[in-house]
């Protein structure tokens, strides 16, 4: 893995949109169903906004029903990292970037894949490139 990547948050605050500050720095939540990326047969990898690292790939999307990209594993164990959230009174395992710690989402144990989970992430905390 690259070196982490540290910003201000005016820094971040230049570079990403107020959308997608609120998602990846203030662990916020787009409202289900608005985000960008459906169920695609395009070849293609999906990264971080904030740093451009790769997390999912879209051979592993599915569509969960649930309002947001879901996915049944990253692309490789050092690509994000979880994190126990007791947040709004729940237990959750959040999931962040592993490069820039930017809120990604939360990994759920309810996959219909042989890997079990469910990782429901963002769609304003990811960019699809498509064809790598």
């Amino acid at each position: 893995m690259r070196k982490k990547i540290e910003k201000s948050d005016a820094e971040w605050r230049k570079q990403l949109t107020p959308e997608q500050y609120h998602v990846t720095r203030e662990k916020g939540t787009e409202r289900p169903f608005t985000g960008d990326y459906q169920i695609t047969e395009v070849h293609g990898i999906y990264h971080c906004v904030c740093c451009n690292a790769p997390l999912f790939e879209n051979e592993h999307k599915f569509d969960a029903g649930c309002g947001w990209p879901s996915f049944d594993r990253p692309l490789s164990c050092e690509s994000v990292q979880r994190h126990e959230d007791t947040s709004h009174g729940m237990h959750r395992i959040e999931v962040t970037c592993h490069r820039c710690d930017a809120h990604l989402g939360h990994v759920f144990p309810d996959g219909p894949t042989s890997t079990g989970e469910r990782y429901c992430i963002n769609s304003l905390a990811i960019d699809f490139h498509e064809g790598e």
